[in-house]
């Protein structure tokens, strides 16, 4: 009984080695890196299609933004799932 507790002890430990807000920050640059990389890149599609109105640069900065939000939600949706085991546990 005792190893099982000093295990989930340890166990939350090194769960907690860092503080909440590394997470968090570490996933903004994500976010950026995300949203950063599918604007230059309609920016560059647009850029050699040579058309007046940016469809290719709207598309794919809204594309970016899209998928960095749905990338967000299960991040977070995945940290409630941990949270809830540890506190099963």
């Amino acid at each position: 009984m005792e190893k099982e507790n000093l295990k989930n002890q340890k166990k939350n430990l090194s769960q907690d080695k860092f503080p909440v807000y590394v997470k968090y920050i570490g996933l903004s640059f994500q976010l950026f890196a995300i949203i950063g990389l599918g604007t230059w890149l309609g920016w560059i599609i647009q850029q050699k299609s040579q058309m007046k109105f940016p469809v290719w640069l709207l598309l794919f900065c809204f594309l970016s933004i899209t998928l960095a939000f749905y990338q967000l939600f299960q991040s977070l949706k995945n940290d409630e799932k941990i949270e809830e085991k540890n506190k099963n546990s």
